[in-house]
């Protein structure tokens, strides 16, 4: 199909170099997330689990890329169809689009605002993969994704991003995706892993964390396209919001990393450095929904919260007994709500939109919107994402056998180990063994 040619009319936006070259670096930065996310995973599992972890994040770079330029732009930004999805067969291989046609009501191309949300895309099934660490199917995981991205994400993005989504039209607030990422994912992990059930010698064996320095390289790297994530999704610098959300999302990740740390020592008498990681992610998955509407100093606030309920949500996995392995329901799920809850308290009114939240003399009626907006994503993704795990169980099967798991998953799906020691120090091991093996004495030789 041809490129479709758009003739402007007179008081249309005209395409912005400035904004189109800042959201194509925005992109970048969204997509840097994934394999940052890959590292942050890979660091906390067991040494034998790490290249799965991180191909399970890799992965979906490919899958859902390819998607989304299939259909998945259209159903989650096409034209409105029931409020619940969207449709435009222009947008079906990104086909149908001119180059320099604009995204409507701004001044960048169509083409940059689809690869842009197409990193949301990518980076969202695999926020889902820290929960299953250990025992998936990495055939299983690939189906998974396509199902869950085709079925549950593309959908809700429409609900909260697109023109005529249900969320969107009811004026909840979701700046760059605390419910259709954060809460979405969040959910999704906690079905899955209500099917898929537990790890071997969970509560019973240690499983900690085999590369601490990984998971704050990932953590860093997360926090760096972050702001890409959150600055980025107002789509443009014309006129100070997304200045405001870069402070807010520095702002609240640090204090929700000081107020984890705090918790900490108070509770297990240590700082952590998995805490510091954890709690700045905390950070940055509640300010990601909020940012846009509140004060530097609602920020804190909002992080400081953040990282005190976040880091008191991880244990519950222990008390309740699902075992979400690196702390998605945790951290991204609890802190998705929090983020998009807070909304309806510390919305100034004055910055992405008037309204206020009930600390500004708004009342509940925001507070209302927001509640309405994490219960729908977060009950459609749970029973949904259960749905599919149970049908990709009962049909192929979604766990790796019992001994694979316990012999290590990167052997078994992936032929590969993440460390390779046989050939650490051979010079000095080698001379060593041939001075420890007796030699026969027809083969000895006296030195000159």
């Amino acid at each position: 199909m041809a490129p479709a040619i758009t003739t402007l009319a007179a008081d249309a936006p005209e395409l912005s170099a400035a904004n189109t070259g800042f959201m194509l670096i925005c992109s970048a930065l969204v997509m840097l997330m994934t394999p940052a996310l890959a590292f942050f995973y890979g660091g906390m599992v067991r040494v034998k689990s790490t290249l799965n972890m991180l191909m399970m994040s890799f992965i979906s770079l490919g899958i859902v890329t390819i998607l989304w330029v299939l259909f998945g732009f259209s159903v989650a930004f096409g034209t409105d169809s029931g409020s619940l999805i969207g449709w435009s067969s222009e947008y079906v291989g990104l086909s149908g689009i001119g180059i320099t046609e604009l995204w409507d009501g701004y001044t960048i191309p169509v083409y940059v605002f689809a690869v842009f949300q197409l990193m949301f895309a990518v980076i969202t099934p695999a926020l889902i993969s820290g929960a299953l660490a250990d025992r998936v199917k990495f055939t299983a995981w690939a189906l998974f994704i396509t199902l869950w991205v085709t079925i549950v994400y593309f959908p809700v993005a429409h609900w909260v991003w697109g023109a005529g989504g249900w969320l969107f039209e009811m004026g909840v607030i979701d700046f760059a995706g605390g419910t259709a990422v954060h809460i979405n994912a969040g959910a999704a992990a906690l079905g899955v892993i209500l099917v898929i059930g537990k790890r071997v010698g969970f509560k019973k064996d240690p499983m900690r964390p085999h590369s601490l320095p990984l998971v704050m390289l990932g953590a860093g790297l997360l926090w760096f396209g972050w702001f890409g994530f959150n600055a980025g999704s107002w789509l443009g610098n014309d006129d100070g919001v997304g200045a405001v959300m870069f402070v807010n999302t520095q702002v609240a990740t640090a204090a929700a990393m000081l107020a984890w740390l705090a918790y900490e020592k108070v509770r297990h008498g240590s700082f952590t450095t998995l805490g510091a990681a954890s709690g700045a992610v905390a950070g940055l998955v509640a300010i990601t929904p909020s940012g846009g509407s509140c004060s530097p100093l609602g920020a804190i606030a909002i992080g400081a919260i953040a990282g005190l309920l976040c880091a008191m949500a991880v244990g519950l996995k222990y008390k309740f007994g699902y075992d979400d392995s690196l702390d998605v329901v945790g951290v991204h799920l609890v802190g998705g709500i929090v983020g998009s809850l807070l909304v309806g308290f510390f919305a100034t009114g004055g910055v992405q939109s008037d309204a206020k939240g009930l600390l500004y003399g708004g009342g509940f009626e925001q507070l209302g919107k927001q509640a309405v907006g994490v219960l729908a994503v977060l009950a459609y993704s749970l029973i949904a994402s259960a749905i599919l795990a149970l049908i990709i169980d009962r049909t192929m099967g979604m766990r790796v056998s019992e001994d694979d798991e316990v012999s290590g998953i990167d052997q078994v799906e992936h032929a590969e180990t993440a460390y390779d020691f046989s050939g650490a120090g051979g010079g000095i091991t080698g001379r060593s063994t041939a001075l420890a093996t007796p030699v026969p004495s027809e083969n000895k030789k006296v030195d000159a």
